[in-house]
């Protein structure tokens, strides 16, 4: 039997707080293959067995995801390298040893994709854009150029993880699921 595959084909992750529980959504861009990574793959893990490791290592860290599957097939484990953010900083301290996983899509907008209360990466509304200037922002002090924003669209369907585990890289060679992870995409482990 092969190795696990690892997959890191996502946009990155997101945090969502107002649930019963925190959600862990990892991003990807396309609606289509998220439905198809959920059906493939997740939907056969049993919850108890999903672990999730965030491996810190300077401003970045690593997430890293895997699980014992029904279908061992079709299975494989995910990672990704991202900046440390205000919202992975705020997951970090109110998760409470539990979360859901669910899957996203992140789609970039620009002016003409939304409404004008939508907000751009510079912060100012989208009626706050000159539409006839390149959507530049009207604001004088601002040197936003170009209206540009992101969407994020939750799938309904979550599982509940219970194995959440904040490590630096000392702990790595301490972690079968985040060894193998480093083992596999050629990191090093420095002593």
């Amino acid at each position: 039997m092969s190795a696990i595959p690892w997959f890191d084909d996502f946009e990155g992750v997101a945090y969502r707080y107002y649930d019963l529980r925190m959600n862990v959504v990892p991003l990807v861009s396309d609606r289509k293959e998220s439905a198809s990574i959920w059906h493939d793959t997740i939907r056969y893990w049993v919850d108890p067995s999903i672990k999730i490791r965030f491996v810190e290592i300077g401003d970045q860290y690593w997430f890293i995801m895997g699980a014992d599957s029904q279908k061992p097939d079709t299975n494989m484990s995910f990672y990704k390298v991202l900046h440390k953010s205000e919202n992975y900083e705020r997951f970090k301290k109110g998760h409470g040893g539990e979360a859901y996983l669910r899957l996203g899509t992140y789609a970039h907008k620009e002016l003409g994709d939304v409404k004008k209360d939508a907000l751009c990466n510079c912060g100012h509304e989208a009626r706050d854009h000159d539409e006839n200037d390149n959507d530049e922002c009207l604001y004088n002090k601002c040197d936003c150029k170009k209206f540009s924003t992101f969407q994020v669209n939750l799938l309904k369907r979550k599982k509940t993880i219970t194995d959440i585990q904040f490590l630096e890289e000392k702990d790595v060679k301490d972690d079968p699921l985040v060894w193998n992870c480093f083992n596999a995409n050629d990191f090093s482990v420095s002593e």
